[in-house]
């Protein structure tokens, strides 16, 4: 079969589709023939040795959707050709709250998505919502899974509330917009791209600033009329802007740090408003399958910003590096002939 391998950290550039063996599924296992898969800046990380627990060589992509193909000792054969989306984690244990120390995700150090097959327990493979193309679902584990998890289980958002969310354009500000959206909330964004801020409204944001202006959040300010949530996954240059815009009781979560990870706030702004700061990056399986429960409830189709080919893999990671617009970029796999 054919894989996206890493075998030197210079970037997105120095990874190249190698023949690997076929996968055979061990006990408690099913084997898939992937038919899409989604990137994630991870990868990029990955590609230039800046994550933890770095292995070489390696496979890359922890997103992806297709068609079980094969199964292992002790699983159903009936689950062969079912279509399924990957929970793209490996150990999360039994604390809702925060994952056991041996958590690790699909694409370094496990075997990666960007491949034709892969083989994963069979408790990670969940039905794939009937009305998303291989494509859409493909989309959703990852960015969907930590938006999720930071709306719902972290800031318990509730219908009505004043929603920001930093940097739209990125896979999981898209979906945390489109989350947010459909649980009831009026939502508000933050980009440097006039056109992010377009298609934000597009897709029914209340407004936008753009965070290239000097104290953007006092514009902040006066558009929401004050923020109950925020989901940010770029402190360092953000949070000092909008602390002046939280409501009493407001919560902010951190997902991420992009453009660093030193943030400086006002603590005033904070303990007089009686606001709360969280952390969170991905979740667990229940809170993987309630998102899917959601997203098929409420017919939540993900924004895809462009398609490559599994030979075109290469070429997709360096867009997603120096082209990237909003929402994901896929990579597709021609199902076996």
């Amino acid at each position: 079969m054919k894989a996206l391998m890493l075998t030197r950290t210079d970037g997105p550039a120095s990874t190249s589709l190698q023949d690997l063996d076929m996968p055979t599924p061990a006990a408690g296992e099913v084997r898939v023939s992937l038919r899409a898969a989604s990137l994630n800046y991870r990868e990029l990380w990955i590609s230039r040795g800046q994550y933890p627990g770095m292995k070489l060589p390696s496979g890359l992509g922890a997103d992806g959707a297709g068609v079980i193909d094969a199964v292992g000792p002790g699983v159903d054969a009936a689950l062969i050709g079912r279509e399924v989306v990957l929970y793209p984690g490996l150990g999360w244990g039994d604390n809702p709250n925060y994952p056991a120390p041996g958590f690790s995700l699909y694409g370094m150090p496990l075997p990666g998505t960007l491949a034709q097959f892969i083989c994963v327990p069979a408790a990670n493979a969940f039905d794939k919502p009937a009305f998303l193309s291989f494509e859409e679902a493909a989309c959703l584990p990852t960015a969907g899974l930590t938006a999720w998890r930071a709306l719902t289980v972290k800031a318990r958002v509730a219908a009505g509330e004043r929603v920001l969310v930093t940097g739209i354009g990125g896979g999981v500000a898209t979906f945390a917009c489109k989350f947010a959206l459909a649980l009831g909330a009026r939502v508000f964004v933050t980009s440097g791209s006039a056109e992010n801020l377009r298609q934000a409204e597009a897709l029914g944001a209340s407004g936008g600033v753009s965070y290239r202006e000097d104290k953007w959040g006092k514009a902040l300010g006066k558009l929401s009329g004050g923020l109950d949530v925020v989901i940010d996954g770029a402190p360092a240059s953000s949070l000092a802007q909008y602390t002046r815009c939280l409501n009493l009781g407001a919560r902010v979560v951190v997902y991420g740090s992009t453009g660093g990870a030193e943030a400086s706030f006002s603590a005033p702004e904070l303990f007089l408003r009686h606001a709360a700061i969280l952390g969170t990056a991905m979740g667990t399986p229940e809170n993987f399958r309630d998102m899917l429960r959601f997203v098929d409830a409420q017919r939540l189709q993900p924004v895809i910003d462009r398609r490559y080919t599994l030979d075109e893999s290469r070429e997709a990671l360096i867009a997603l590096e120096t082209e990237h617009r909003m929402g994901k970029i896929v990579v597709t796999m021609q199902a076996p002939q």
